[in-house]
């Protein structure tokens, strides 16, 4: 899964919020690291905060 980092984060976001998922599910459903999950949903690497992005998304 590469791309916008942002779009990453927001896709992740929505993900284990939905599905109630863990940084686990998320990283085997979308084929990366637990880490990269941890550090695009938590840290941002410059995405908007987990919030902002629930709020574009409608969730």
């Amino acid at each position: 899964m590469k791309g916008n980092i942002e779009e990453r984060a927001c896709e992740l976001a929505a993900y284990i919020i939905e599905n109630r998922a863990t940084v686990r599910a998320a990283a085997k459903k979308f084929g990366i690291s637990k880490s990269t999950v941890h550090t695009d949903v938590v840290k941002g690497n410059g995405a908007p905060p987990l919030p902002f992005c629930c709020k574009l998304q409608n969730l």
